[in-house]
């Protein structure tokens, strides 16, 4: 008979309490009012109401991550380099926002996209080897931000000066 491992509900918790708080942080400083409708946009973008279920599944897969790496992680160091990395990724994740809709800022916003862009793909880097499953988590979310960025382009592209 083999043992059942019980699910660690602390850092689950953890991990689901600071993703919901960078949702909400970032939903706080989106506005997609007049301005943001005004603006040109690519005929292959998304419906509006399409993103929220995309980041709902991107933050749900990045919380399970950030708990199954910490669980792997063998020692404080890994830890604590860990939790940096995902502080790092959530605030790079609300600057965008803030850049790109609250200050209405796109131009901006490119630029930081790419910082977001490689604070995803180094946690990618940093959980392989302790944690592969976890890793393999943050792909979509690597995936979307590279589709992001894209689409943030062509849209400053269409809509230049800002």
């Amino acid at each position: 008979m083999t043992a059942v491992r019980a699910v660690p509900w602390k850092p689950v918790a953890a991990a689901g309490a600071v993703a919901l708080l960078v949702a909400m942080l970032g939903g706080t400083v989106t506005d997609i009012g007049p301005w943001y409708q005004s603006l040109q946009k690519p005929p292959w973008q998304p419906p509006d109401w399409a993103f929220a279920p995309a980041w709902t599944v991107i933050y749900a897969l990045a919380a399970l991550s950030a708990a199954m790496a910490w669980q792997a992680a063998t020692r404080r160091s890994q830890r604590e380099w860990m939790v940096g990395l995902f502080a790092l990724n959530g605030l790079l994740n609300v600057l965008w926002s803030l850049l790109f809709f609250r200050l209405q800022r796109p131009d901006f916003a490119i630029i930081e996209v790419a910082f977001l862009w490689l604070s995803v793909a180094l946690l990618i880097v940093v959980l392989w080897p302790y944690a592969r499953r976890a890793s393999l988590l943050l792909v979509p979310y690597l995936l979307w931000v590279s589709f992001a960025a894209f689409l943030n382009l062509t849209v400053v592209r269409l809509n230049e000066p800002f």
